[in-house]
């Protein structure tokens, strides 16, 4: 067995700046995406949270996490842009991504998954088109519909907290059922009926 013992205050503090790195690494991105006029989209846990803080910020979830949609000809273009930030471009396992540094692991990545391909074949749906985009501040995000579809396709766990999170706000009701085929619809379905899990 690990014991690992901090002080109060300590502690605090390496959450507190556990936090910041990811959204530090968040703001990287997009300065670099936008100055050098590349097309994305944050997506995952960042894009979830702008949402969620638009209605109740004691709903807000930090996430570890910093994902973007890409239009795969931009690639290209994006790694030198990412460069500048200190990012290194990698691709391990089919998995795209640009690590936070020379000694980063995969876990202080930036992912990248590609605009109409599917993220696994066994998914429902592709990654969706970003030509259209929501504003975080400056960075761009999913609207909101095409974000909820990406949850619903992914359904992971953690897609699925989300997906309950925007529910117990009200951003989603049975009204949405309607939107997606009936395979995601049967998704929310199971969502809408178990709030609580």
């Amino acid at each position: 067995m690990i014991e690992i013992s901090y002080s109060g205050d300590a502690l605090w503090e390496r959450i507190e700046r556990a936090v910041e790195i990811v959204k530090d690494r968040l703001r990287r991105v997009t300065r670099a995406l936008n100055t050098a006029n590349i097309p994305y989209a944050v997506i995952g846990g960042n894009a979830v949270q702008h949402w969620v803080a638009q209605v109740d910020e004691s709903v807000v979830r930090n996430t570890r996490d910093v994902d973007i949609i890409l239009n795969e000809p931009d690639l290209e273009r994006a790694i030198p842009a990412l460069a500048s930030e200190g990012f290194i471009y990698r691709r391990s396992a089919g998995v795209t991504m640009f690590l936070d540094g020379p000694n980063a692991k995969a876990r202080d990545a930036v992912h990248v998954v590609f605009a109409g391909k599917k993220v696994r074949p066994e998914y429902l749906e592709p990654v969706p088109d970003i030509d259209e985009y929501a504003l975080i501040e400056d960075a761009r995000t999913l609207p909101f519909d095409r974000l909820v579809k990406m949850k619903l396709t992914s359904f992971r766990r953690k897609d699925q907290v989300h997906i309950l999170d925007l529910i117990s706000i009200g951003l989603i009701d049975e009204s949405w059922l309607e939107r997606f085929s009936p395979e995601l619809r049967l998704r929310l379905e199971e969502l809408l009926n178990d709030p609580d899990g």
